[in-house]
């Protein structure tokens, strides 16, 4: 049994924990079921240690008497953000050989002058997708990128992790694993009580913008783009949630246009709208 800071015994009871869900589910759409009960748990007690509760009950009470004073919070702490750069490879190699050549070859010049490339990691978490799918970007595209208008459109709900992702600040253990080239031509790494920090490079930083959505609420953003990440995300929506999301991402895709799942996630009875094209690559027709 967890305890709180006053060595009171905090359990959560079947109550507590159906308020959650229900909550987490009517200010985002995520589904908590019981096999999210321990994770639940877990990151309830980090809250009630820090609002100096004396119960996951009084924490409950508190969400109900002020809602929408305390979401913002509470929706930080409780969603999950689980990312690393070049999360599920074989995405980033599709980008890289197969759709980024594609849309280089056949692409048409806008009004100003340059082509056009619109790419939306909607789920971006503490920001390490968007800054692979940059990475990927300027190493295709790098002798021609001149000639290009390129953005890409990084959202989260959870306004924490996209203040990380935007400072572009992680530790150096974060890209151990990474291609060397990649390492000394995008990263920059600290010294002194920073060493074991590093910093990605303005190159990268330029083409992203970070900003703050609930995918279940209004979308700003009119694309069309290009490609969609939507990785890992959809598994924890209902179904009825999914199939809205899934045609609102097919709307805002260009004809031809990409839609990334993750490696558990599929399209369900929405497939019937898209072209499977590679593992979790969706494409909308032409």
């Amino acid at each position: 049994m967890i305890k709180d800071t006053r060595d009171t015994a905090v359990r959560l009871t079947d109550e507590d924990f159906n308020f959650i869900c229900q909550f987490v589910y009517q200010s985002t759409g995520i589904v908590l079921n019981d096999n999210k009960r321990e994770m639940v748990y877990r990151r309830l007690t980090r809250i009630v240690r820090e609002r100096k509760l004396k119960s996951f009950s009084a924490y409950c009470q508190l969400l109900r008497n002020h809602g929408e004073q305390e979401k913002d919070y509470f929706i930080n702490a409780i969603t999950t953000n689980l990312t690393s750069f070049f999360r599920e490879q074989h995405h980033f190699d599709y980008l890289a050989t197969e759709e980024l050549p594609r849309l280089m070859k056949n692409r048409n010049v806008q009004a100003n002058g340059k082509k056009r490339l619109r790419i939306w990691s909607s789920a971006s978490s503490t920001g390490e997708e968007p800054y692979s799918i940059a990475i990927t970007v300027l190493e295709t595209m790098h002798k021609k990128l001149s000639a290009w208008d390129v953005k890409i459109l990084a959202t989260d709900i959870d306004s924490n992790v996209l203040a990380k992702g935007k400072t572009g600040v992680y530790e150096y253990k974060r890209i151990e694993n990474i291609n060397e080239d990649f390492k000394h031509k995008y990263f920059k790494r600290g010294f002194g009580e920073n060493e074991n920090n590093i910093k990605v490079n303005k190159g990268l930083s330029d083409l992203i913008t970070f900003k703050q959505l609930n995918l279940l609420h209004d979308w700003p953003m009119k694309g069309p783009f290009d490609v969609i990440f939507c990785r890992n995300v959809i598994i924890y929506f209902d179904k009825p949630t999914q199939q809205e999301l899934f045609t609102r991402y097919y709307d805002l895709l260009a004809p031809g246009g990409l839609l990334m799942l993750g490696h558990s996630e599929n399209l369900g009875a929405y497939q019937q709208h898209f072209d499977n094209v590679g593992r979790t690559v969706f494409r909308k027709p032409l």
